[in-house]
């Protein structure tokens, strides 16, 4: 690996690039925060694709790609002389340190659940800190994201099961509920309600036992694409149309799929 030395010479050679295509480049001189926006977005879930995908080569690509974009935002502060990159980096610094005292400071902790509940109670402590402990939580964070880091920043004070085996008789409530309101013909918002608040308590599961749903959802969609995919090709190459068979036809090949996966 190379040294701290060599590391910041190449920051360095970042930001000079990062001058030339500002001042040169005819589609890096118009970009604003506000264009660059949803390009971050996507270049963050690419480098999600990445890491699920377990692909060294292209998480260090994709890291690459959003930390132009940090040198490109930084470079737009500059130019409204809010920021430039120093400041950026003084900020994290700063924060970082104060927000592990038991790193830089003489806390103690015992593990890493103290550490999460120090950190959202300095949170609330800052100046220009959140005034409630969900502050925090971006209101464009997909849906199933967003009750995730709910989830962990009510259990960041406190606000958690005792223990985790609880969470199960939740579950069970809810889809009990769930059930009732669809057996019951209800309107389709109370069904919708009934089965936000399953989803919600699924999430805390996977939160209790170390999950993160998100990467387990898109396991199982990627999955799902791989085996329906043979499913299609197969049929394709009996000369048989997907339209025309019925489910168990079907189900036929999708088991050959699921043991095609295990191989």
């Amino acid at each position: 690996m190379n040294d701290k030395k060599e590391k910041l010479r190449v920051f360095s050679e970042l930001l000079d690039i990062m001058d030339e295509l500002r001042a040169k480049c005819p589609w890096d001189k118009i970009q604003t925060f506000e264009s660059l926006r949803i390009l971050t977005i996507e270049e963050t879930y690419e480098l999600a694709d990445a890491i699920i995908d377990g692909d060294l080569e292209r998480i260090k690509k994709e890291l690459g790609d959003l930390m132009l974009h940090i040198v490109f935002y930084a470079k737009l502060g500059e130019e409204e002389n809010a920021f430039d990159v120093a400041d950026v980096l003084k900020a994290i610094n700063k924060k970082l340190i104060y927000r592990h005292p038991h790193i830089f400071s003489d806390v103690n902790v015992k593990d890493s659940k103290e550490v999460e509940e120090n950190w959202e109670q300095l949170k609330l402590k800052e100046k220009d800190g959140n005034k409630s402990v969900l502050d925090g939580v971006p209101k464009s964070l997909p849906a199933l994201v967003k009750a995730n880091r709910i989830q962990s920043k009510v259990r960041g004070v406190g606000f958690d099961w005792d223990e985790r085996e609880q969470i199960w008789d939740k579950v069970e409530e809810e889809l009990a509920e769930l059930k009732t309101e669809v057996l019951n013909n209800s309107a389709k918002e109370k069904i919708e309600q009934e089965f936000g608040d399953l989803l919600f308590s699924m999430i805390n599961a996977a939160r209790l036992y170390d999950i993160d749903p998100e990467n387990a959802l898109e396991r199982t969609n990627k999955k799902f694409i791989k085996r329906f995919n043979y499913l299609e090709e197969k049929t394709l190459k009996q000369g048989r149309d997907l339209k025309k068979m019925n489910l168990d036809e079907m189900n036929e090949i999708w088991e050959e799929a699921k043991q095609f996966d295990k191989k």
